[in-house]
């Protein structure tokens, strides 16, 4: 089924009115995309620590759900849905999906969804790894 879906969205011309057309769509993915964010808050907030990972569950979730609702809206605001919902398809972090993660990470931190797209993916991520705390003794 995802297959079909997937050469459907590829094979589609994109136009400014499909694009609204993919929120349905990015919206039932919202569950899945929650669990992943959830489970990879817990494992870099932890540092691998069990107990601790287990008590960053609450936290990490509260976080997920706004996190999930950016990422869909600036999947849509930036007008790369059909190349994200591709990505995914495909299992794979491109272009697309790069753009929106970087807008989401300007708005979650308060600064204009462009802040950071000139700013190499890689060094976001260096950076937010080097600022996680220690794990605890």
């Amino acid at each position: 089924m995802a297959a079909k879906l997937g050469t459907l969205l590829l094979l589609a011309p994109a136009t400014p009115a499909q694009a609204g057309l993919l929120t349905p769509l990015l919206s039932l993915l919202r569950p899945q995309l929650e669990l992943r964010i959830t489970s990879a808050c817990q494992q870099w907030a932890s540092g691998g620590e069990k107990s601790l990972e287990e008590r960053m569950g609450p936290p990490c979730r509260a976080l997920a759900g706004p996190t999930s609702r950016c990422l869909v809206e600036e999947t849509e605001r930036s007008g790369r849905g059909l190349g994200v919902v591709s990505e995914l398809l495909a299992g794979r972090f491109g272009d697309d999906s790069e753009v929106v993660v970087k807008r989401c990470a300007g708005r979650l931190l308060g600064l204009p969804p462009e802040s950071f797209l000139d700013v190499p993916i890689r060094d976001l991520a260096r950076r937010f790894k080097a600022a996680a705390p220690a794990p605890a003794p």
